[in-house]
């Protein structure tokens, strides 16, 4: 019978349809989502009268050394009026007598002592709210010890994105280059996952940002109870804390390079891996519809790599295969680039289609080692 068709005709066309709807979920996905960031555009921010005054908030536990380096670049941004509140959490190192010191030459300089006490969970969730609580503001801006703003203007341009809508300002923090290949995976990790998450804000689909630079008011913080749906876990306090109090339009992002927040990237694999898995610990508190997204991605690229190399055995189907995947290919660099530009990471746009591709194959990896782990000790 004509009407059915030839057994060689249909392994390659399902083959092809297979491949042509991959390329599609990551056309779809690339355009509503990451295109949101590759063309953003700042806002005018409020003037110099309209700056709330601000608390930053830092939880640190032997943290020493960070604080000499980076705690006097924190005191002295270009801002009217604020105050640093620095949470000291059962240090044993030094950091008591470097913080006394630093209160006598900083009168914006509060400490709040937590001592050592082993029924204490791990974690910044309690010292964030011990530090909310003391905080004469209303308005939070919060970073880590290990943290360095880029500027003095670190703390106008997270302050003044601040109105009587935006009540959350998400902003973004890379970490330091420095030389090895595990720099460079963990630099792109941290700019992919910044793509992410600061895309998806603008998408009207908020799902974290990070605890080492970002701000939000006492209002929203109480509004959700502050951490206590999720305290039982030490992770969290940027992602699911997000989840929960990102509402409708009460949220806005910062990615001025001047509001960049640089810490330090773990110096090893084992490191890095012990790191991830307490990221990944508050995987199973996200909602379906966002693991969805946030797995649709990576699955679909790989699957769509998959699908093409079977089509090159079959001479009728290499010609618009291979050019359906350089057009999708070069739209993807050409937008995803774009993000990358947006948080000046403009070294792994290069090479961005590579980096795409083993970032996809790496991330299950991880994954999987990190839940072997289980060890989410601070």
């Amino acid at each position: 019978m004509i009407w059915i068709p030839e057994f060689k005709q249909l392994i390659p066309n399902t083959i092809f349809i297979v491949f042509c709807s991959f390329v599609l979920i990551q056309f779809l996905y690339v355009f509503f989502i990451h295109r949101k960031l590759a063309f953003y555009k700042e806002v005018p921010t409020s003037s110099e009268s309209k700056l709330p005054p601000v608390s930053i908030i830092i939880a640190a536990r032997n943290e020493s050394d960070n604080l000499y380096e980076n705690l006097p670049s924190i005191l002295s941004q270009d801002y009217p009026e604020f105050e640093v509140i620095v949470v000291n959490n059962q240090s044993i190192d030094d950091s008591g007598w470097l913080l006394t010191a630093f209160c006598q030459q900083f009168p914006n300089l509060r400490v709040v002592e937590l001592g050592r006490n082993k029924h204490l969970r791990p974690g910044k969730k309690l010292p964030i709210t011990l530090a909310i609580k003391a905080a004469k503001y209303e308005h939070f801006v919060l970073t880590d010890a290990d943290c360095k703003p880029t500027s003095s203007n670190w703390l106008r341009l997270m302050a003044s994105k601040f109105n009587d809508q935006k009540q959350i300002v998400i902003g973004y923090g890379p970490f330091t280059k420095s030389k090895g290949i595990i720099n460079k995976i963990i630099r792109f990790d941290t700019a992919w996952i910044g793509v992410s998450y600061l895309s998806m804000a603008l998408a009207k689909l908020p799902y974290m940002g990070v605890g080492r630079n970002i701000a939000y008011t006492k209002s929203v913080f109480n509004s959700v109870n502050g951490f206590k749906s999720h305290y039982s876990i030490p992770s969290g306090d940027d992602d699911l804390f997000i989840q929960e109090a990102a509402k409708k339009n009460n949220y806005t992002i910062q990615i001025d390079a001047d509001s960049h927040c640089y810490s330090p990237a773990a110096p090893s694999w084992s490191r890095w891996v012990y790191q991830k898995s307490r990221h990944y610990s508050t995987s199973s508190r996200y909602k379906k519809f966002k693991k969805f997204l946030l797995g649709i991605y990576p699955l679909t690229l790989i699957l769509m790599w998959t699908s093409l190399i079977p089509l090159f055995f079959f001479k009728e189907m290499i010609f618009i295969s291979s050019l359906i995947f350089l057009i999708i290919i070069l739209f993807k660099w050409w937008i995803q680039g774009r993000c990358l530009n947006q948080l000046k990471e403009q070294k792994f746009a290069r090479f961005f289609p590579f980096w795409d591709l083993f970032y996809a194959l790496l991330i299950p990896i991880l994954y999987y080692i990190s839940e072997r782990k289980k060890y989410y000790k601070w």
